[in-house]
């Protein structure tokens, strides 16, 4: 298949997945990244990342799996492993960087003086660990509930972020450069409350000074919905990175229809997402402990 054709079907494909899940947990505001884990490959032990994590979980949920890890056919066979006959794979993107040429200059997503860059879609195969004979899934090591809030409760309050508790509402002001949230008390759940501090943090990381995002968007415009779907997966992100729930909220029920306008207007625009998402978990990650820290 031609690569810029096979990119398009990847696109295409994986969009039209989560498009189906979200619209199926719209009613009871169930996204397909209301989960725990980030899923990993079982070979590397190197955790999924961007579109492929949103991917995994969607997919994961869909079919009931109960573990996080996944391989390539190849992968498991190394692993002495058998991908059970009739199995059903799930695809997942790797990109590769190439010269730019005549006939893809609109692909072209980076650029210097002298070349630019173009990202070609690879898709891969891959199979989750519950549709494989002979290998038995790593338990799973999980903290505590407390230990896990008092691990968020360090990690946030480590993040040079303003925060000002008080009022009915959560959301960043870009132009008092602060995050304002109810109190802890006023949600239901330390994880709603943390999941709610992480989406705020996504919106704050976007700004001029620091990842420079356009935060420009009024409510029930492209930009806006945007936005806002980057803040919600970067929650995701960085919540599975801190073994936290992320829970349905009723009040993201105004967001749905837009984010499903904007996908299904834009095969590209829940990969760009995805991305800008990931970035922002992996800025806030950085700032204020290592990686080691966190739990797996």
């Amino acid at each position: 298949m031609h690569e810029k054709q096979q990119k398009q079907d990847i696109y295409e494909q994986i969009t039209g997945a989560i498009i189906a899940a979200i619209e199926e947990g719209a009613p009871t505001y169930e996204m397909p990244w209301h989960t725990l884990a980030t899923p990993i490959n079982a070979a590397t032990r190197k955790a999924y990342r961007g579109i492929n994590t949103l991917t995994l979980w969607c997919i994961g949920r869909k079919r009931c799996y109960a573990t996080q890890e996944w391989a390539t056919y190849r992968q498991w066979s190394e692993m002495g492993a058998q991908v059970r006959r009739g199995e059903r794979s799930a695809s997942v993107v790797f990109w590769k960087f190439l010269e730019s040429s005549d006939d893809a200059v609109e692909e072209v997503q980076e650029s210097t003086a002298n070349s630019r860059r173009i990202p070609l879609a690879r898709e891969y195969h891959v199979f989750n660990a519950a549709q494989v004979e002979g290998y038995v899934p790593q338990p799973e090591v999980r903290l505590a509930e407390s230990e896990r809030i008092d691990h968020a409760e360090r990690f946030f309050r480590a993040l040079p972020g303003v925060v000002r508790h008080g009022g009915d509402r959560a959301f960043y002001s870009p132009a008092t450069d602060e995050i304002q949230i109810p109190a802890f008390e006023q949600f239901k759940s330390a994880a709603a409350y943390y999941s709610t501090l992480a989406h705020e943090h996504t919106h704050w990381s976007g700004a001029s000074s620091r990842l420079n995002r356009d935060l420009t968007g009024r409510f029930g415009d492209a930009r806006y919905a945007m936005e806002e779907l980057i803040a919600e997966l970067g929650s995701a992100f960085l919540c599975a990175d801190l073994a936290l729930g992320v829970e349905p909220r009723r009040d993201h029920a105004a967001y749905i229809d837009s984010w499903l306008s904007v996908l299904k207007s834009d095969k590209r625009a829940l990969f760009s997402a995805a991305g800008h998402a990931q970035k922002a978990a992996a800025y806030l990650g950085e700032l204020p402990t290592p990686a080691s820290d966190l739990p797996a």
